[in-house]
């Protein structure tokens, strides 16, 4: 859609249109496309999202205020500095608050969810073995969220939303391991949901998130590697 068709009918197109862009550059950033110290080309950016300049500009000055980039003046935005340890530090926060979730999830979770859950679970895993990352991606998201809604607690989903944003959805089907290492780890949470355990369930979605901070981060040492040797 462009920016001209997005802005007819949205009493606020700016706003979201900065933040289409801010998310697509957080995630350049997060996977390692982008690297540290590297200067964004804010036309290029404009030309990828099919957008003026006005949003892009805003869009990274709301990325300069997360600390993801910084302003140097009349040179233009620079990715600031990130490594594999911050990536990591972004799921272990992300795992405080749903491991959360899915505790108070086992406390409530009823027949008709589990079964629905199990459906998401098994079309995932043969997605996985099919290879089709891009589809294990969008049930991944689907399973966190039956979660979420069972656990009836709207705050601590809004906080888990705001730090999900950080992590680059779009580009994990490219991370190797993640479409399988998902698929595993959703069968350890089912099987603690099924026994209504919740200490369980923490711990399993804990592991779960923790193992892709890890894959995550590997990545992104790997592309900050590959970008360095060309």
């Amino acid at each position: 859609m462009s920016e001209a068709r997005a802005e007819r009918g949205n009493p606020f197109p700016r706003r979201q249109l900065s933040d289409e862009v801010a998310g697509h550059v957080r995630e350049l950033i997060m996977s390692g496309h982008l690297r540290p110290g590297e200067f964004i080309r804010q036309e290029r950016i404009a030309e990828e999202l099919d957008l003026s300049a006005t949003p892009v500009r805003e869009g990274l000055l709301a990325l300069r205020g997360e600390g993801f980039v910084t302003l140097k003046p009349r040179r233009g935005f620079v990715v600031a500095p990130l490594s594999a340890s911050d990536v990591k530090d972004l799921f272990t926060a992300q795992a405080l608050i749903a491991g959360e979730l899915v505790a108070r999830a086992a406390a409530k979770i009823d027949a008709t969810d589990l079964r629905e859950l199990e459906s998401v679970h098994k079309t995932l895993r043969t997605a996985a073995s099919a290879g089709d990352g891009d589809l294990v991606e969008k049930l991944n998201h689907e399973f966190h969220r039956k979660i979420n809604l069972v656990a009836d607690s709207p705050r601590l989903a809004w906080m888990l939303s705001i730090s999900t944003k950080f992590a680059p959805r779009r580009f994990f089907a490219t991370i190797p391991g993640w479409s399988k290492a998902s698929a595993q780890d959703h069968a350890a949470i089912i099987k603690a949901l099924v026994a209504r355990d919740g200490d369980e369930a923490r711990e399993a979605m804990t592991r779960h998130m923790q193992n892709a901070g890890e894959l995550l981060a590997a990545n992104f040492d790997a592309a900050q590697l590959a970008a360095g040797q060309h």
